[in-house]
């Protein structure tokens, strides 16, 4: 049996204009199916599905010619994975030198083997803002912040490349760190890669942001989401997370991954780039000695140095 004729259908909606990244004054709406950045038709290269860009074409020649070994050794040399080995050696340190009976380091070592402690950050013991990152306070910290390094460092290596990936990991890990020395209670002990994982984490949304007219991106986008979501409920139910290394470590994620792929031509994203990371150690430096003036400032820092001092034997 027929079936009737409805009125015809509308044609689907054209794509946005753009204009080619690489020649700017060339309108397109054309977009690399590989990093989805707009190309023009001098730059489109035909793939199975639609065009890639130039330079996504050559990274994926020298992949080629790499060869199936070579990528194999890369991955086993993965930054994540050793980052991952790092958290774990220092946390069996962490019960070789003074474990308590929960799985975890006890006041007295954490702050021996470098835990956050702003009075003693203040007195010049600025190590501690790198080296608490690494430290954690049982078996279910640690735990939790390994597998989200291992999902999100996973995949924003594999985004970003290693260095970058690397870079974001410490920039923003010692920017959640000085975020919790700036605002914390000066008489807190911090520990946790907790903050590094966020900044980790706000480079992924900002890489897919930047592409979420692509379906896995916008995907990506609402899965992020709904993390985040959940990771604010907790942060604020459960209590002894600190909230304030969290937001520090996700706003520069946000930050690091929005300024670590550039703008522009090569030559010129590779100079936003470093003015970008530049500009995030900038504010560390400022975040960190803006706290040490006002710490130092205090009646009782030298009798709270002498206190922390004690307790870390």
């Amino acid at each position: 049996m027929d079936l009737p004729e409805g009125p015809p259908l509308p044609p689907p909606p054209s794509p946005a204009l753009a204009f080619c990244y690489r020649h700017p004054t060339e309108p397109t709406r054309v977009r690399c199916t590989r990093c989805g950045r707009p190309i023009c038709t001098a730059c489109m290269i035909p793939a199975p599905v639609g065009h890639q860009c130039p330079e996504c074409v050559e990274q994926a020649r020298r992949e080629f010619a790499a060869g199936p070994g070579r990528r194999i050794a890369v991955r086993r040399l993965a930054a994540t994975r050793v980052l991952l080995a790092a958290i774990v050696a220092v946390f069996v340190l962490e019960l070789a030198t003074g474990g308590s009976s929960s799985l975890g380091g006890s006041d007295r070592s954490l702050l021996r083997l470098g835990a956050l402690q702003p009075f003693l950050i203040a007195d010049g013991q600025f190590y501690r803002l790198f080296t608490a990152v690494f430290l954690h306070a049982g078996l279910f910290h640690i735990l939790f912040n390994a597998w989200a390094l291992w999902i999100f460092g996973t995949m924003v290596e594999r985004d970003y490349g290693t260095p970058r990936f690397v870079a974001i990991f410490l920039l923003t890990g010692l920017l959640a760190s000085a975020t919790s020395y700036a605002f914390g209670p000066p008489t807190t002990i911090g520990v946790g890669a907790s903050g590094a994982i966020f900044g980790i984490f706000g480079a992924f949304v900002a890489y897919n942001y930047r592409r979420r007219h692509l379906a896995l991106a916008a995907a990506n986008l609402r899965w992020a989401g709904t993390l985040l979501l959940l990771n604010l409920v907790l942060a604020f139910s459960i209590p002894g997370i600190d909230w304030r290394a969290h937001l520090g470590g996700l706003l520069s994620g946000l930050a690091a991954g929005a300024v670590a792929e550039g703008w522009g031509p090569r030559r010129r994203r590779v100079l936003v780039t470093g003015l970008g990371f530049a500009a995030l150690a900038g504010v560390l430096v400022a975040l960190v000695a803006w706290r040490t003036a006002e710490l130092r400032a205090l009646p009782e820092f030298d009798q709270a140095v002498r206190f922390f001092r004690a307790l870390g034997g």
